[in-house]
């Protein structure tokens, strides 16, 4: 499978997962040392070949992930579940996922636009249980799975829900999809 796209990645260990599961260049950003220059060549790379953000599924990934989307807007963003990202000593990361998890979550990248006008609301979210709720991170965490947009805390499902312009037809189908698997919203 051949991409077009740049993919940022953090390190020299994803670089190389990447590579065996996809014909692709890559830019690190080395860790959570992102610089001006980095930031600058991700920027002339987006406007030449365009840009997958795929960055470890932890905090300072996402982190990473943020400071680019700020300021490269448009990139795509591709999702690895931690699930998917993990060694067998329990650390989280792109270089631990297999061939096949790589491909699918570049695949499924998505970008990210300017917000959208609200259709999910906060309250949506409090009345599925996503959010002040016991289950809420167990019930984000598969959301972000299943429409493609990674975990994030309940504000920042917010603020992705209106960015990735998840419709409220594709949030029920989740929704109806997570019930399907047990994961009810007592």
């Amino acid at each position: 499978m051949k991409i077009k796209e740049i993919i940022v990645v953090e390190g020299k260990d994803d670089t190389a997962a990447v590579k065996r599961a996809v014909d692709a260049d890559t830019i690190e950003t080395n860790g959570s040392a992102l610089d001006e220059e980095t930031i600058e060549r991700i920027k002339r790379l987006a406007d030449s070949r365009g840009v997958i953000i795929f960055t470890d599924p932890d905090y300072p990934g996402e982190k990473i992930r943020k400071q680019i989307a700020e300021r490269v807007p448009h990139c795509k963003h591709a999702f690895l579940p931690q699930t998917k990202a993990k060694s067998k000593t329990g650390r989280i990361g792109v270089e631990y996922a297999t061939a096949d998890e790589i491909r699918k979550a570049l695949e499924d990248a998505v970008t990210m636009g300017e917000a959208a006008e609200e259709v999910i609301s906060m309250e949506a979210l409090i009345e599925h249980h996503l959010v002040g709720h016991e289950n809420a991170k167990m019930r984000r965490k598969r959301l972000g799975e299943l429409l493609k947009i990674g975990y994030a805390n309940g504000k920042q499902l917010h603020k992705r829900l209106m960015m990735f312009r998840i419709t409220k037809e594709q949030f029920l189908e989740a929704l109806q999809q997570m019930d399907g698997e047990g994961l009810h919203d007592e």
